[in-house]
């Protein structure tokens, strides 16, 4: 009989965790049965054809009150799902849904996914979590290394985010009418919801230098949000016309295929798995050496790097220092570091060794996150559970 897996996720809205709850079911559907359980079905961005998936029709409210009692009626629902499909692995992605795995425990082993660095700064909640779950799934090494030194976990392990290459690679290539700046060959990309935390506004100061030197570069910053305070700062900076931002996107790889180079300025992540799909495209990559994932992605010795505040040329892309979080949409106000920033860019757009170099080096690393090695090692976890 096959083992019953429960994969718990607030929403489907295009996000990071949200992608991986929905490729993680496709891969263990052919071994186990497979239940996604989601509290709202509101705004589902992915494919969900053929999934079992469970809505329990109970989306987030406001008010400390109100979250309280929401965080009881969840746990009572998904508690009463547990039993009645008698699952064996309750996996879930983020606090929100880590909170309602650990208090629905009514069968079955329970995991609690890790899935930012952002998640570090509630301790108490890591607590919680650590003491009542049975597997603490980290989305990269140093969140696990943290997690075992910080909470005495003894059960914490590292699955990194699981990547169709081909199915990238072939998205990247459908028709759609209305990619901009097709016609350059200096388009930087990047991609991300419009949140403080991704520090885009340094990333459109620093392309107005770019620009300034070379006036048929462009910048496409994909993702989630009106950005209308961006256009704002792009116009201040005189770029409006170089800039765009064309929203969230069902397939977002033929705008990440458009890129000369991509170019990330987290302030934090947890693994960002955009810097991967990029690179599956042969993207050379330029990233914030922020926490979490980047220096795991792009250097060797991840350990060495993620501690290095400063320029560094690592073996599969362009590591840069943590930049200011400190939000400035003065166009008037550009700083060393984003002066740097563009400077970086600009080495990618005139040392053709070097961009050819971290082509390469893109496709290479990115090999190596594929979904067979996911699937495998999910499926490891899954029968060590069954042993304990």
């Amino acid at each position: 009989m096959k083992k019953k897996i429960m994969l718990i996720v607030p929403m489907l809205h295009q996000g990071g965790f949200e992608r991986v709850c929905v490729t993680t079911a496709r891969l263990l559907e052919p071994y186990y049965e497979v239940y996604i359980v989601i509290f709202t079905a509101m705004d589902i961005a992915y494919d969900i054809r053929g999934l079992h998936v469970i809505d329990i029709h109970m989306k987030s409210v406001s008010g400390m009150a109100g979250k309280v009692w929401n965080v009881i009626r969840r746990s009572r629902k998904v508690a009463d799902l547990k039993k009645e499909l008698g699952i064996d692995v309750a996996y879930s992605f983020g606090p929100t849904a880590n909170l309602v795995n650990v208090f629905s425990r009514a069968r079955g082993r329970v995991w609690c996914g890790v899935r930012s660095y952002m998640d570090m700064g509630n301790p108490r909640m890591l607590k919680l979590f650590c003491s009542r779950s049975d597997r603490m799934v980290c989305c990269s090494r140093l969140i696990e290394k943290e997690i075992r030194e910080k909470f005495a976990c003894k059960q914490a392990d590292t699955l990194y985010n699981p990547f169709d290459l081909e199915g990238i690679r072939a998205q990247a290539q459908e028709e759609t009418n209305r990619l901009p700046f097709s016609d350059s060959d200096k388009v930087i990309v990047s991609m991300g919801r419009q949140d403080d935390v991704k520090g885009f506004w340094h990333l459109v100061k620093s392309f107005c230098r770019v620009h300034e030197r070379y006036p048929d570069a462009r910048l496409v910053i994909v993702g989630e949000g009106d950005f209308q305070e961006y256009w704002n700062l792009a116009e201040a900076l005189g770029i409006q016309d170089a800039v765009s931002f064309p929203g969230v996107k069902k397939n977002p790889f033929p705008y990440l295929n458009l890129g000369r180079m991509y170019v990330m300025t987290s302030i934090n992540e947890g693994f960002p798995n955009v810097l991967v799909e990029a690179m599956a495209l042969g993207k050379p990559v330029i990233s914030t050496n922020c926490m979490t994932g980047p220096a795991e992605i792009l250097a060797e010795n991840y350990e060495e790097a993620s501690g290095r505040q400063e320029y560094q040329d690592a073996e599969y892309g362009i590591l840069i220092p943590c930049l200011d979080p400190e939000k400035n949409l003065d166009a008037s106000v550009i700083t060393e570091e984003e002066e740097a920033l563009a400077g970086q860019m600009m080495r990618l757009i005139e040392d053709e060794e070097l961009y050819l170099k971290y082509r390469e080096a893109s496709c290479r690393r990115a090999a190596q996150f594929s979904s067979a090695s996911y699937a495998e090692t999910l499926r490891q976890m899954i029968e060590q559970d069954e042993k304990r």
